[in-house]
């Protein structure tokens, strides 16, 4: 996400579009681009490429809410949602569906900015929750296969873990690779000979 930001509005309304991008222009925003049709949000979003999505709704279905957060992409990029009533089940769905902040009552031009900088940091919040958990699930795997290959040297040479755990760490440090692909190398050759 770069500091200068592009946004699109989706609002149907023309005047509160154009309230809110005067809004966003005091904001010091000026790569805005306005959609009126929800229904060309898809398309839209893949030509302009936004930093972050703002969505005027009205009264949103779930299905027309979840086609909406699946336009907007909001894993790649914080979509503000707002709605002009509260309904929990709307809310729910669209927290699953990743939009970073759903705002009951509307978008207001004097909401836009703190929403909006509070959907960018949520975003990024669960950006780096879900990096970590990629990470941490990562390790995990690699810790499995590291112990199968360890045990497989254990019983092909008949010694202990910390000798067989010795044994991979120095191949792996002969072949310049890490632990976990030598690992994986040895447990993958094995499933080949059994």
């Amino acid at each position: 996400m770069t500091d200068e930001l592009s946004i699109i509005v989706v609002e149907a309304d023309r005047e509160r579009a154009l309230e809110i991008v005067d809004s966003l222009q005091d904001a010091g925003y000026d790569r805005i681009q306005v959609i009126a049709e929800a229904s060309s949000l898809r398309r839209q979003i893949q030509q302009f490429s936004p930093d972050l999505v703002l969505i005027d709704m009205t009264h949103p279905s779930r299905d027309m809410l979840e086609e909406l957060a699946i336009a907007s992409a909001p894993m790649e990029r914080p979509v503000a949602m707002f709605v002009d009533r509260s309904d929990d089940a709307l809310t729910q769905a669209a927290i699953e569906a990743g939009v970073s902040a759903y705002v009951v009552d509307g978008m207001r031009p004097d909401r836009v900015k703190p929403v909006m900088d509070a959907a960018i940091a949520r975003f990024r919040m669960f950006q780096r929750m879900r990096t970590e958990l990629a990470e941490t699930k990562r390790a995990l795997e690699e810790r499995k296969v590291i112990d199968r290959a360890k045990g497989l040297i254990m019983k092909a040479r008949g010694v202990e873990e910390e000798e067989a755990y010795a044994l991979l760490r120095k191949a792996a440090m002969d072949q310049g690779k890490r632990m976990a692909d030598v690992a994986s190398a040895l447990v993958n050759s094995a499933s080949l000979l059994s």
